[in-house]
């Protein structure tokens, strides 16, 4: 049986979250392609299961059925992704990312890792040294749980 966590870890964990939350803020407000959140969300998901049911990539997305047909054919329409039927259930299809749709989400990724490399080359010298340590934390704390390994969050892009 583990000791409840003291008070200073949960006001450490508390601070944590604000960072993260104002930092992940930050990162949203940097461009998203023209896309709106719901679409590039969509669009980062295609893009790692791809190809990809449309029932699959709903519960993917933890989004109804309806909303997320409407969210691809709204990517189908401005050339992100594409739609094609699958070879195994005629009435299913696949959907996939086009070469657009990967540029787009590369122009996304490289604006704000440019937003980040800038914020971390203001930090003094001995800060910018702890970050290999901090990432590798960061990393650790962000590995997915067994009950949370279905999600993808749209600030991994």
């Amino acid at each position: 049986m583990s000791n409840p966590p003291a008070e200073d870890e949960v006001e450490q964990a508390a601070r944590l979250r604000v960072a993260i939350a104002r930092l992940a803020r930050l990162l949203r407000q940097r461009t998203m392609g023209g896309l709106t959140p719901s679409q590039l969300s969509c669009l980062t998901s295609v893009e790692r299961l791809e190809p990809v049911r449309l029932a699959d990539l709903a519960a993917f997305e933890a989004v109804a059925p309806p909303t997320l047909t409407r969210i691809v054919a709204a990517l189908v329409e401005i050339g992100m992704v594409e739609r094609q039927a699958d070879p195994d259930d005629a009435r299913a299809a696949r959907i996939t990312t086009t070469a657009a749709g990967r540029a787009a989400l590369q122009l996304v990724r490289e604006e704000r890792t440019a937003f980040l490399s800038d914020r971390l080359n203001a930090l003094a010298d001995e800060d910018r040294a702890r970050l290999p340590h901090l990432v590798e934390l960061l990393e650790h704390l962000a590995e997915a749980a067994p009950s949370e390994q279905g999600r993808v969050d749209i600030s991994t892009s």
